[in-house]
């Protein structure tokens, strides 16, 4: 449930009302706004909403009627923005992350990583495990990769976001990486999802094959659940009858998780349509529709990648989508690659 305290509730009012749902045996979490403390109250039976809608200060008290819980809006109404250093994902700015599908040689990973910082690219994505359909495709390099993605993000003042596919990586990556990626086959991974959630750094969550927004979101709850609040959403397009494409972008996904949910949502154009033709199209519709970043796959030598070279883009063509971005961006009120703006009060 949700506890809207009064304008003026005092913090001595706001630390009792606290103080009772942690007797009740509730979770807290405090929300400051401008104008009001809003307390998300999760736990494990219901109380009587009454007994605290009693309490000095309390405006009124609400149920959640979602599944989802903490990534529920009305359990934070405000945005959440998870922050690396100076880079903040969900605020006014764009983030982008790009990078090789996967580490093959220090010469590719450093190229790639050069590129991508040159064109405005905040954090380098590459994988170093792959979970691939076919037992028989390239693999990754495991940890002789991670050490190379390291090197080349260091080099170029970069973060770096990798896939985690097992419990067992989690402290392995965790030396290396600065956000967990979560593959979209492994978004009902629930032992994975519990273990992240006690993690101390972000998760980058995608959207399963075939998954609902609904089942989407409470995949993101098990992260939430264990204390991890620095979760985003990733869309990677979904399976549908269609075959022209590797996958079916979903850019309505975009507007309607921001509506239910505070946390950031990020679009992945490349696997969306598997299409190096069709990544600049899609990533232009996914900011204009409000996304808070992009994960985009980017190679020097594309037609020679170990692993989905057909949707990798070569740097110049990454270089003019940064561009073309950088002209749609404000003109929502947002930037992209440059010193954030103003949204000018708009709301989403």
């Amino acid at each position: 449930m949700v506890v809207v305290m009064k304008e003026r509730a005092t913090e001595a009012q706001i630390d009792v009302v606290i103080a009772r749902l942690i007797e009740l045996g509730m979770d807290v979490h405090r929300s400051s706004g401008a104008t009001r403390t809003v307390l998300g109250v999760v736990g494990a039976h219901k109380i009587d909403p009454q007994l605290i809608g009693i309490l000095d200060g309390v405006h009124e008290v609400l149920r959640i009627t979602e599944p989802y819980k903490r990534a529920s809006r009305a359990f934070k109404p405000d945005d959440t923005i998870v922050q690396l250093d100076d880079v903040r994902i969900g605020g006014d700015e764009v983030i982008v992350m790009a990078g090789p599908c996967s580490a093959e040689t220090d010469e590719q990973v450093m190229a790639s990583a050069a590129a991508v910082k040159r064109a405005g690219a905040k954090i380098l994505r590459g994988g170093a495990f792959k979970p691939r359909s076919s037992p028989y495709s390239f693999q990754g390099l495991g940890e002789q990769g991670l050490q190379m993605l390291r090197r080349a993000a260091d080099a170029h003042n970069l973060k770096l976001v990798s896939e985690v596919m097992d419990v067992s990586q989690i402290e392995l990556i965790g030396k290396y990486c600065d956000i967990y990626q979560v593959g979209a086959r492994n978004m009902q991974n629930y032992s994975l999802l519990r273990e992240l959630g006690h993690a101390r750094k972000p998760v980058l969550l995608k959207r399963g094959i075939s998954a609902t927004i609904e089942e989407w979101l409470l995949s993101a709850e098990y992260v939430l659940a264990g204390g991890n609040m620095d979760v985003m959403l990733c869309e990677r397009g979904i399976r549908t009858f269609e075959s022209y494409t590797r996958n079916t972008l979903d850019i309505s996904a975009i507007p309607v998780v921001q509506k239910l949910s505070h946390l950031p949502v990020l679009v992945d154009p490349s696997h969306g349509t598997g299409r190096r033709d069709k990544v600049s199209p899609m990533a232009r519709a996914a900011v204009a529709a409000g996304a808070d970043g992009l994960i985009i796959e980017v190679h020097c030598d594309p037609d020679h990648a170990k692993s989905d070279g057909a949707q990798s883009m070569f740097p110049n063509q990454f270089d003019r989508l940064m561009a073309e971005l950088r002209v749609i961006a404000p003109a929502i009120g947002r930037s992209i690659c440059v010193e954030p703006v103003a949204r000018r009060g708009w709301n989403r």
